[in-house]
């Protein structure tokens, strides 16, 4: 009896101490928690497609991003890198993120193709502050990246740098226009200021 006693309270005890993680780490799977309602994520293809509602607007946050692994060749191993389509400040914007530093905006090029189309070079990417994150952010520029991205099934990314190596990422990007539909349902794409999916054919 003593032993089943003592079992007891080692297993109330564990639980005591297990619970609090667990709920820790449920927390930290609902990333931003505080500013925007609980995400709805949907699936299209690799794609994970976000939607939100900010607390501070009341207006929907939606967002599409597809993981990959990415090369550098100052980096022994690959990495995890990620684009992203999404609204900031209600534009449309294209979001590269890697694990480590590309280069600085000074001193490097952007440069991307799409299946076999032709590619594009030297392109108009700023390079942000911490030399990870790179975002195309001139709207004729995100326009053809998104027309383009449209009928596309692979996305292959090339930064070269003078300080930071090469970087090289491929990502599959099939199924896009439901990421597309999603990420800029509240922000312009295409010059006239007009939703791409609303456009006239």
């Amino acid at each position: 009896m003593n032993r089943v006693a003592y079992r007891l309270r080692r297993a109330a005890a564990l639980l005591a101490f297990l619970l609090p993680i667990s709920l820790w780490l449920t927390a930290c799977q609902t990333k931003d928690a505080f500013t925007t309602s609980p995400s709805r994520a949907e699936n299209a293809g690799e794609w994970k497609v976000e939607k939100q509602v900010d607390r501070i607007t009341s207006q929907p946050l939606s967002s599409a991003f597809v993981m990959t692994r990415a090369s550098n060749s100052m980096v022994d191993n690959l990495k995890s890198a990620q684009l992203q389509l999404l609204c900031f400040d209600k534009q449309p914007v294209v979001r590269f993120a890697f694990e480590f530093k590309i280069g600085a905006e000074q001193n490097s090029e952007f440069g991307y193709r799409f299946d076999d189309k032709a590619g594009h070079d030297n392109i108009a990417a700023r390079i942000l502050k911490g030399n990870n994150v790179a975002v195309i952010e001139d709207r004729a520029a995100v326009q053809r990246f998104v027309e383009e991205l449209a009928s596309s099934r692979t996305l292959f990314v090339r930064v070269r740098s003078l300080n930071m190596g090469r970087t090289a990422a491929e990502f599959k990007v099939e199924q896009a226009q439901q990421a597309i539909d999603a990420a800029y349902a509240n922000c312009p794409v295409g010059p006239s200021g007009t939703p791409r999916s609303s456009r006239a054919s």
